[in-house]
């Protein structure tokens, strides 16, 4: 690890996240994990000729639901 650009290497926290950006951030990422899920969900309903990328596809959609729900529990244990 480079010291020399570790961003708290004097302790000073005036790059610390405050609650409501972090707040912002979380549901910033809650809202783009939800819209890939649904372009996921909605894209493997449309395939009808593969279903392997079909399947990968709604993994990737279950993927996203778990870390939306993820995302939400955290955004409720902020608040």
């Amino acid at each position: 690890m480079n010291h020399d650009q570790d961003y708290d290497r004097d302790h000073d926290r005036e790059d610390q996240l405050t609650d409501m950006s972090l707040k912002g951030i979380l549901k910033n990422s809650y809202e783009m994990e939800n819209e890939l899920m649904r372009s996921y969900m909605i894209t493997a309903e449309r395939i009808h000729d593969n279903d392997t990328l079909k399947e990968r596809l709604q993994n990737f959609a279950e993927g996203n639901a778990k870390r939306t729900r993820q995302l939400l529990d955290e955004l409720n244990t902020l608040e």
